[in-house]
């Protein structure tokens, strides 16, 4: 397939996705406008193929024709994870929302669920990452159960990447927990806000519903590669295009609770990451750290990313900002961040991502 952009420079075009096709044609509204996308024929399938490769911006503008909702399936082999689409089905009648994906090779598994017992192998993962490996403080209950859990899990939906190879309690490998904006609203507000005022971004969006907070992301020590992280972010693509999803959040940490030591990685997201205005989400006053820290001439660029943990980092990479202010975690022995992610900047860099992976396949 040919680049998003060379093919959307054309006047009309084609591409096939998932044994289907799309067609389109660009129509300019006047001599001196930029041109318009107009869709001539498509399924929803193929449109998600085509969003889950080229981005988000693309599904987008094609949203109003989305006639069938899709999944993911995913194959491991030696390189990065390859996409095939299947119809999705509903998990429960209960909330037909959570759709299931079957796995072309049966062993690696990315899909969503609110089963119980799903649920707590996620938990346990979470546990063995944050309280063993990373030395947070557990409640009692946790500490009994070995369990990482809060008023929260039951209402969001629990993103897991499974390894069907290892004993059915050892499966989870990889989770995101998950909070549409229309949940939070119904259950008494995002988790964010026990750190940040989230009321300029809930103000930019509230007639959209296209919030989403993530949260509780690890992944399996023997399992930290950029397939399993590339498996965890395709499984949120798909969820965004599922939800009309405008706007990713959450908060994201820094090891240690002493911003003096975390002053470099702060000062370089404050000064290059800070969140434009409108969207610029402020740490609760009792809880507000400056970021502040150091003036840009005493930042250097390459030591700051070297100090940003790999998280933070690819959401920066993405096109993500920062709020103002950090805040710590004393129970997680962490320092965190507000990270934004609008969809339409994910959607620019898939773009420039797949030209350059295609031209580099070209060169070689």
């Amino acid at each position: 397939m040919a680049t998003l952009g060379r093919r959307f420079r054309q006047a009309t075009g084609q591409a096939e996705a998932g044994g289907e096709t799309v067609k389109w044609r660009i129509k300019p509204k006047s001599s001196k406008a930029k041109p318009r996308l107009h869709l001539v024929a498509g399924s929803g399938i193929a449109l998600k193929h085509l969003t889950l490769r080229w981005g988000s911006k693309l599904l987008a503008r094609f949203a109003p024709y989305r006639r069938k909702p899709a999944i993911l399936s995913v194959k491991i082999g030696d390189s990065m994870p390859e996409i095939a689409l299947q119809q999705s089905r509903p998990v429960s009648i209960q909330d037909r929302n959570v759709r299931q994906a079957t796995v072309a090779n049966g062993r690696f598994e990315i899909r969503l669920s609110r089963d119980p017992a799903e649920i707590a192998a996620a938990q346990a993962l979470r546990y063995k990452v944050f309280y063993e490996e990373m030395n947070a403080q557990p409640t009692p209950a946790m500490a009994v159960a070995r369990r990482d859990f809060d008023q929260f899990d039951g209402l969001c939906d629990h993103l897991l990447v499974l390894d069907n190879a290892r004993p059915p309690n050892e499966r989870v490998v990889g989770t995101y927990r998950l909070m549409r904006q229309a949940v939070a609203e119904r259950h008494g507000g995002f988790y964010s806000a026990s750190e940040y005022d989230l009321g300029p971004l809930l103000r930019r969006v509230s007639s959209t519903g296209g919030l989403l907070e993530l949260g509780r992301s690890c992944v399996h020590p023997d399992y930290r590669t950029n397939a399993t992280i590339q498996l965890l972010w395709r499984g949120i693509a798909g969820y965004m295009a599922d939800h009309g999803i405008s706007y990713m959040f959450g908060c994201a940490s820094l090891p240690g609770t002493d911003p003096e030591q975390l002053a470099l990685p702060l000062s370089y997201m404050h000064h290059h990451h800070l969140a434009p205005e409108a969207l610029r989400v402020a740490a609760l006053p009792d809880r507000y750290v400056p970021m502040n820290r150091l003036q840009p001439e005493e930042i250097s660029l390459r030591r700051a990313v070297q100090a940003l943990p790999p998280l933070i980092k690819a959401y920066l990479r993405l096109g993500a900002f920062v709020g103002d202010g950090a805040v710590v975690d004393l129970q997680f022995g962490t320092t965190d961040v507000f990270i934004l992610l609008p969809v339409e900047r994910i959607g620019e860099k898939y773009i420039s991502h797949f030209e350059r992976e295609e031209a580099r396949q070209l060169s070689a």
